[in-house]
């Protein structure tokens, strides 16, 4: 309903601002057969070149709205066909009208993760199943992966927390019902503060030998509506703010890794082992192969998926967010990035190396926040001076050191703004208190959140005790 709906980043706090790439700007670079190179990600497409110092807006065809423009992919395929893969969907460009054109698929997922080419064939990865077209994309089959060797059809907790809070257990009914008793919290603290100024009008004008009939009758009315919206949605808002704060650390921490059986009856109950969990996607040539990077860890099938996924003994440092960088370097090796940091991996010989550091990646002994020194969401060699990471909060990061990566110029820096839907995500999770707070600004959350719970359980009490009969 928002998602059209874009805010100046002049008026948010300095951290949100695109300074050097950071806040996700950039997903991927991608090099054309022609040498331009398209920079994506939270800032749409842009055409450039090596030098990374002039661009040209590549965007036209997407829907109004920067969060219409978010890619989370690109694909040349070998005929020259260039595809996009949005948070809205499949796009195909059209060379001669110079625009994106949008793919109607056969499922309700719209989120694109990940666009590869086998066989004269686009597979496109959503996050939930792989789709395998003609290069056309005039016909589809949507195909369930098979599951993981050992699949104990349960899920992490932290996924069945998520999806409870959103509303998404019981699907766009779940979510509107989310979002009502969104409107009953805002409800319910205009009455309660309603009730609280009144008490003291009232004892003020009483003393005062002044007319309260009035105050009286409106005071009524908010404490008859405050009561019965109160008692009946009570159970509700407090299964809605529990599983919110363990949604981000510090109480996200020990949950991290804890894993569940699915809720019967829910979207989580699906037959499909990777409902919801499918990252990238990789094709080995070299092993023939695919291999795939899920929320549950990386995969693979060298059985073109005729049965269960293979699991890696050894894994790589990943997010509970998933993975936003995969892609094969050499032979045996491959390169993993998320918000844990920017690392190579050879799944044979079991090495894997902080990229950014150029040391030997060890193991935290005790388990910490689930993120990081290097929250990557990108890397790219296609600049003509190195290689470039980038990460969430530091932006372009070169790591050749010959030149640093060039600063975005002014037209995309007027042209990243950010949605309404993501500011209200940022000042629900607290994350827009971080210029003031610092690094306190984790414990929003958990202290606004057991405020909360303090005053529903409190006022049902309260409400039980003197109003039930």
């Amino acid at each position: 309903m928002f998602s059209s709906i874009s805010v100046d980043r002049s008026i948010m706090p300095a951290e949100f601002a695109i300074k050097n790439w950071n806040n996700a700007a950039v997903k991927s670079t991608l090099k054309l057969k022609d040498n331009s190179i398209l920079i994506y990600g939270n800032i749409g497409i842009w055409k450039t070149d090596s030098t990374f110092t002039t661009y040209t807006d590549f965007n036209n065809g997407f829907a109004k709205g920067i969060d219409k423009k978010k890619i989370c992919s690109l694909f040349e395929s070998s005929d020259g066909s260039l595809f996009a893969g949005t948070f809205f969907g499949l796009y195909k460009y059209n060379f001669s009208e110079n625009k994106w054109n949008y793919i109607k698929l056969p499922t309700h997922e719209r989120r694109i993760s990940d666009i590869i080419e086998k066989d004269n064939k686009i597979l496109i990865l959503t996050r939930s199943h792989l789709i395998e077209s003609n290069m056309a994309l005039t016909s589809f089959i949507v195909n369930e992966l098979p599951p993981p060797e050992g699949y104990d059809n349960k899920i992490s907790l932290f996924k069945t927390l998520w999806t409870i809070h959103s509303g998404e257990i019981y699907g766009v009914a779940g979510k509107i019902f989310v979002d009502l008793m969104g409107l009953v919290l805002i409800f319910l603290t205009i009455t309660g503060i309603i009730i609280f100024i009144n008490k003291k009008r009232l004892i003020k004008r009483a003393r005062a030998r002044k007319e309260v009939l009035t105050i009286v009758n409106n005071n009524k009315w908010n404490l008859k509506w405050h009561n019965k919206i109160g008692w009946i949605t009570t159970f509700f808002l407090i299964i809605t703010t529990l599983t919110g704060i363990f949604l981000r650390p510090p109480l996200l921490i020990p949950i991290a890794d804890v894993k569940v059986g699915k809720i019967p009856g829910t979207e989580l109950a699906s037959s499909n082992a990777w409902f919801d969990k499918l990252r990238r996607i990789i094709y080995d040539e070299e092993k023939d192969r695919f291999i795939i990077a899920t929320l549950e860890g990386i995969y693979y099938s060298d059985d073109n998926f005729s049965s269960e996924l293979k699991t890696f003994e050894i894994q790589p440092p990943a997010s509970i967010m998933g993975v936003n960088e995969f892609h094969k370097i050499a032979s045996n090796t491959y390169m993993v990035g998320s918000f844990e940091g920017l690392f190579t991996w050879n799944p044979k010989s079991g090495e894997i190396i902080d990229y950014i550091k150029k040391e030997a990646y060890k193991k935290p002994e005790t388990r910490g926040a689930p993120i990081g020194e290097y929250l990557i969401t990108a890397y790219s060699n296609d600049y003509m001076h190195g290689e470039v990471a980038f990460c969430y909060n530091k932006g372009a990061i070169s790591l050749s050191k010959e030149k640093a990566f060039p600063l975005p110029p002014q037209n995309i820096l007027d042209y990243a703004k950010i949605s309404l839907w993501n500011v209200a995500l940022e000042v629900h999770t607290g994350r827009i208190y971080q210029f003031f707070l610092g690094i306190f600004y984790i414990f929003v959350v958990p202290i606004s959140g057991f405020a909360i719970l303090f005053i529903l359980i409190s006022g049902f009490t309260l409400w039980w005790k003197l109003h039930r009969n």
